[in-house]
Parts: C-alpha cells; structure tokens; sequence
C-alpha cells in the first residue's frame, strides 16, 4: 500500500468482520425471495415474443376465469386513477425529457412491445404453477413490426422508428435545442475546448481508430423479486432486493399514480447488483396485483427473465482520433461515442463521454455522445456505466500511439497525465487527484519490471477514471445506558457499507467498531438517501456519521457541564473518546469515558437520539491501472490470464479488505467483458443466451489470483479522505487484455469481447 499524507487511525484501515456476515454464511439472512405473509399469492410475468410489435389487442378473460387466479393486469392497470395509455402521438419531446408514459410502458408493454421479453401482463394466482398456467391462457394479438438491435443500423436513414414522438435533443456549449424529424437518436450532447484544428495541425502523428462493443449483463446471482402488500387503507408496503429503497418507493409512487408518503419499501438483503437493481420492475406489477386480489403478492424472475428483461449495460460505436508531437504530447483529440439505451431513452453516453479523456491533459478536445434507442432491454447502470466503452476506445489508440512512436506507454501517459488544477474535458480543473501516483506505482511495480516469458504470451497496460458520486445520505444514531450505539442507515448494504461506515462513526467519537450496531431499515424510518451506486456510499454515507460524531460530542459535553457545573467551553472531547474538563477546586481530574457517561444520560437529559442528511459534492475522482500477462492458443482461440496487476487511488482504505474485493471483483467482471460476455440476438431479434449456460461468465478457474496495490491519495474533500473504489476497476480490463493480445500475436482488435471465436477468425 502506497500512502500520500495519509493521518494515523485507530480504527480505519484495519480489518473487522462484518456484522451482517454470520447471517449470510449461516442462511438466516432474509433475502427477497424469502419473505413470507399471510394470504401470499404469487404473480408471473408473460412477456413478449417479438423484438417489436404493435399489441392489436389482449384477451385476458380465459385466465381470470381459472380456478386459482386472483387478479390479472396489463399495462392500463399501470396509470394512476384507471387512466388508460393512449397511443402514442408525433408531438415532440423537449430535450431531455421523457415521456410520462415511459415508465409504466416499461414495466407492462402498451401499445407495443419494443424488445424481446418485454413484459405485456401479470398474473396472481394461489402458486406458482397456477399463475404460469393463466399465462398460457392469455390471447395476445400482434403485428410484428421491423426491428433494429445495433447502435450503427439504428441511426440510419429508414432504419425502423422506435418512438414516433421521439426527436433529438442537442446539449452543447451555448445550445440546447431539438430536430425536426422522426428518429431513433434521443440525445446529442457535446463537449469541447480549444481549437482542434489547430490541435491536429499541430501533431507530428494522427491516429484514428473505429471500435464497438456488445451489450454486458451485470451478472448479478439473485434475481430480481419484489413482495407487495396494498391495503385497504391504501398503504402501499413492498419488500424488495434493490439498491435504493427510496428510488424504489418514488419511481412506484409515480408508475402507480399515488403519493410518495403512501408508499413503503422495506429493502431485504441484495444478492449482488452492481448497478442492476436501480431500476425497478415487479414492484409495480405487485402492488397493482395486491390490490386487485385483495392479497399480499410475491414475484420473482427466472433467470431467462432476467437477462431478457433487465437492464445490460449499452452496447457502443466508438471513433476516436488522437493526435501528438513527436514527444508524445497530445496536441488535439476528436471522439464520437454512440450508446445504445435499449427500448427507452437513457443509455449511459453521457458518463462515458465525461469519462473518456479524464486521465489526460488534452487543451484542444471535442467529444460527441450519442443516446440511441434500440430493440433491446432498456439499458441499466453496470459499475462504472459509459465509461468502459469510451475508455476502452481511448485507451487502445494510447497503445497503437506508444509503439509508432516507440515509446514506454507508461511514459506515452506520464506525458499527458492530468493533475491538480488541469481542467478536464467539461472544463471544470481537477482538484486533488491521484493519476500521476498511479502510474508511476504502475512503472515501477514488480509485475511491469519482470521479463515476459512463453511463446505467444503478451503484456497490456491501460488506466481508467471513474468521477464518483456524492448524492444526499441520511442517518440516524442513539447513544445507549452501556454506550453502544445504534446506527440506523437508509443505504443499502452491498459490499460491507454497513461495517464501512460504523467505522467511521467509531473514528469519529473514538469508540470501538464493536460498540456500534448498524442497521438498514425502511423509508419511514430514516430520512431520504439516494442508491448504493456510482462508488458514492462510503462517502456520503462517511459524511453523514462524522456529523452525527459531532453532534454527539457536542451533546456529550454538554451533558458532562450539567455534572460538573462548569461551561461547555472548559470540557474538550478527547479522540479516545474521553471527556475531560479541568481538574476541581481539590485537584481531582475530571473526566468520563464514552461508557461511562453515556451511563449517566438518563439522569441529566435523557439518552441522546441525532439525526443528520448530508448532501456533500466534494466526491473524489479515483484513478486505476491495469497490467496483465497472458497467453493466446493459437489452436482454440482461447485466451488464458497469466498474471493480473491492478494499482488504484482509493483516496483512503476504510476497510482494505473490502477496498481489495471490489477491485477483484471489478476486474473479474472486466475481464468477462474483455473476452467471453455478449448479448447475442438472432435475425428476429431474439436474445439467444439468455442463461449463464450460454452467457459465459469468468469463473474462479479462469483466473490467478488477482494481486491490488492500494495508492491512497486522500481526498481533502472528506473528513476521512475517502473516494469510491467500485467503479474504476472495471474501466481498463478491456483495453489492457486487447493491448496484451496484440502484443502476444500481434493482431489489434476493435470489438469485444475478444472470443475464441474472433480470435480464431483473425488467425486462420
């Protein structure tokens, strides 16, 4: 571990187990499939056959007429007040905003259907194998319309139209308006400084390159599910694995038509997300089928449902120029990146595009990012969204730029590499940042100075970027008679959020890790907070207890005058948690311990309950960079990783463990992009590998042990120098493993994933 003006801490930094582990390791965690309530009928979901179709009519009376089925709904169940879904009509959008009817058009298809496995209507029923059965008894009418499932296709003149009212909103410098003209493009945004003209002109080299990639599912193990009881009284409870509760209960709140306070979302344990469980899906389909039954109801997808029916990450077309000096200087650089957004507006461009040049100091760039809708599952947020693509592309043409000019590319890099006060492509300059420390980890590591060994084995470099987020955050904490604490968050708890930030709570007020009880609750017990994405939870969530720390000592202190009778302003709080004022008229020493004081509340006030909501947008951008060896058969295409190196500023290491498991993690999934995952559509439109049978993901055995090295750059904006570490890892893989194949065989791709099947098809 690397550490740069890193203070001296008792708790961070050290390894406590988590304190949600036991139940996870021994079954008694609750997890979303597991709720059970009285009455509990359950829904099933039919989805459509065709890419894109017209839904002439839907019959539904055959199912709700057998024995077992208690409510059926379609899409006109969906819009507050009974409010059917009128076709849609060619009145523009403005730029930027999206159709009210969107949202409950995605969770119950209405008119049509715009990808394969949309949802068009639900079933309750006594069990499951009932309601499946109903399903079947559903007479859907449709005419096929023609479809378009490639970024590239969908932007051409007659390409088939998704949205009739669609037009293409432009953002850029000083613009913001819309065309004219039926179109699949939803957005056009730009950014740029300089002058690329004279940029390039300037450049002793150009090199222009074309990329695309397919779409990635998250990948997550636990399906999407949600549980809902609507009762008389017209409270709305839901119990659901997702990533924000409160997103969860808004976006319902708006599908369903009611007002947010008549919504509750109890959030269960998550079987993993990474960005994937934002969006909601069933949660709607629940509640409108609880209503009409009378009876709480459970749904759950099957794991086809899931890849057919939620959210991948885009699929991309990329250009990227780049041009520099004969020193390696970036004189000017020129991208386009088109993202696909699936069935609705909202692909992730508008990150990647923020994203693409950030490790750099580029004065003369212009980036355009296109959002593109398509025939396939609306596009959801997957770790770092946007920014694999884009980054992927810029990184590449860095490797071909390094060996025209025969140049180090760590060096080609360290030439060009953004500092503090450099401004970045929106033009805003960078605070503190880590990208210098990173590469220069990176150059002197013992992975880069080690020979390359073995026929047909290569070694790739790349770095990646990830702004990270800040979003409001709430939290609650109560000081116990023993002084323990209890902890009350509205994150929910992924990837150890709740022992990261008990210990910086413990930090904070110089307790033990041990002293503190953590728990996620509800959205009517805790006060707003956004999702546990976008590496932001550790941070904000870091914010929220330093300012609860504070208000606890100060009502400490405060209690601790009442005893001692003297000003506040004599007492100091001490960082082991002491509170010490001067000594008495007799010499004797006054101070309390935290457990000792907090034993005596009761007597002097009560016991002290504080809440706080942080909405802090001092987030710290984050930094990483890959190496890799491996190794290509010639034979099979395949290719095997050999040794895999990732070096990132985590600003600073709450918990290294759990810091060490998200880099590990990020690269694994990496690297499944990089060589085996895609979406796979047939002439139809159909996905065809809907199944991890088909959907190859990377297992243990496809990968050594991946080694971390920890730059710890704390970021000034944080009490505790925290900046977000889920995203960056899963940015360079894809160019680093593309950069080692060429150097191990010699061939450059410009697709991924880089299969066997793609590799034998340039080999042969």
């Amino acid at each position: 571990m690397v550490a740069t003006g890193k203070p001296q801490y008792k708790i961070i930094g050290t390894r406590p187990r988590r304190p949600d582990g036991v139940d996870k390791v021994t079954g008694r965690a609750q997890y979303g499939a597991d709720i059970k309530l009285e009455g509990l009928l359950y829904g099933a979901v039919l989805r459509s056959p065709h890419a894109h179709a017209l839904i002439k009519s839907i019959d539904t009376s055959k199912a709700e007429a057998l024995d077992g089925v208690h409510a059926v709904i379609t899409n006109a169940d969906l819009v507050g007040s009974g409010q059917t879904v009128q076709p849609a009509t060619a009145e523009a959008l403005e730029p930027g905003k999206a159709s009210p009817r969107w949202a409950a058009e995605s969770i119950l298809a209405g008119p049509k259907v715009l990808y394969h496995g949309h949802a068009v209507a639900a079933v309750a029923a006594d069990d499951v194998h009932i309601a499946q059965d109903a399903l079947e008894l559903i007479d859907v009418e449709y005419e096929i319309l023609p479809h378009v499932v490639d970024v590239q296709d969908a932007m051409l003149d007659g390409a088939p139209i998704l949205h009739p009212q669609l037009r293409t909103g432009v953002r850029a410098a000083g613009v913001d308006t819309r065309s004219d003209i039926e179109t699949n493009l939803a957005s056009h945004m730009r950014l740029e400084s300089g002058d690329i003209e004279k940029g390039f002109a300037a450049a002793d080299l150009t090199i222009e390159r074309e990329f695309t990639s397919s779409q990635f599912h998250q990948g997550y193990i636990e399906p999407q599910n949600a549980t809902a009881f609507w009762s008389h009284d017209g409270r709305i409870n839901i119990w659901t694995s997702t990533q924000g509760s409160f997103m969860a209960r808004d976006a319902t709140a708006d599908v369903l038509g009611v007002p947010v306070a008549q919504v509750k979302v109890i959030p269960m344990e998550i079987g993993g997300g990474f960005g994937g469980k934002i969006p909601i899906y069933l949660e709607p389909m629940a509640a409108v089928l609880s209503k009409k039954s009378s009876r709480p109801v459970k749904m759950w997808m099957d794991r086809e449902a899931v890849f057919q029916a939620t959210g991948p990450t885009a699929s991309s077309y990329s250009k990227v120029k780049i041009g520099v000096t004969n020193d390696g200087t970036i004189t000017a650089a020129e991208c386009l990146f088109a993202m696909g957004a699936g069935g609705y507006p909202g692909s992730p461009v508008g990150a990647g595009v923020m994203c693409a040049l950030a490790p750099y100091k580029i004065d003369n760039q212009v980036i355009d990012g296109l959002d593109v809708v398509l025939n396939t599952p609306k596009t959801s947020a997957y770790r770092a969204p946007g920014a694999p693509a884009t980054e992927y592309a810029v990184e590449s043409v860095m490797d071909e730029i390094a060996e025209q000019l025969d140049m180090d590319p760590i060096d080609l890099r360290l030439v060009n590499v953004a500092e503090e006060g450099v401004k970045n492509s929106s033009g805003t300059p960078w605070p503190k940042i880590g990208a210098k420390d990173v590469l220069e980890a990176m150059k002197s590591h013992p992975h880069y100075l080690s020979e390359i060994q073995g026929e047909d084995v290569g070694r790739g470099i790349a770095i990646g970027f990830w702004f990270n987020g800040g979003m409001e955050s709430s939290s609650s904490a109560r000081v116990n008679k023993d002084g323990s604490i209890a902890l009350i968050l509205g994150s929910v708890d992924i990837g150890g959020s709740r022992a990261s930030i008990s210990m910086q709570l413990a930090e904070t007020l110089g307790v033990t890790y041990e002293q503190i009880a953590p728990q996620v609750t509800d959205t009517d017990s805790v006060g707003y907070t956004a999702v546990t994405g976008g590496s932001r939870t550790t941070f904000a969530g870091g914010w929220v207890v330093y300012e609860l720390g504070q208000m606890i000592k100060a009502e400490m202190i405060s209690r601790a005058s009442k005893i001692w009778d003297i000003s506040g302003d004599e007492i100091t709080y001490s960082d082991e948690g002491t509170v010490v004022g001067p000594d008495d008229a007799e010499g004797n020493k006054r101070a309390f311990s935290f457990n000792e004081l907090a034993s005596k509340l009761q007597a002097t006030g009560g016991l002290i309950a504080v809440s706080a909501s942080s909405s802090h947008t001092t987030q710290g951008a984050a930094y990483g960079g890959h190496i890799v060896d491996l190794k290509v058969d010639r034979d099979t295409g395949k290719t095997e990783i050999l040794r895999y190196t990732a070096i990132q500023d985590v600003g600073t290491a709450i918990h290294p463990d759990y810091v060490e498991g998200q880099i590990q993690g990020g690269i694994a999934q990496g690297v499944g992009m990089a060589l085996n995952e895609e979406y796979y559509y047939d002439s139809d439109g159909h996905l065809m590998n809907g199944s991890f049978l088909d959907y190859r993901v990377p297992v243990a055995n496809d990968l050594p042990m991946l080694d971390v090295e920890m730059v710890e750059v704390p970021n000034p904006g944080h009490p505790f120098g925290v900046r977000g570490v889920g995203e960056v890892p899963i940015v360079p893989p894809q160019p680093t493993i593309r950069n080692a194949i060429y150097d191990a065989i010699g061939v450059r791709f410009y697709h991924t994933p880089m299969s066997p099947r793609r590799v034998l098809d340039e080999l042969l």
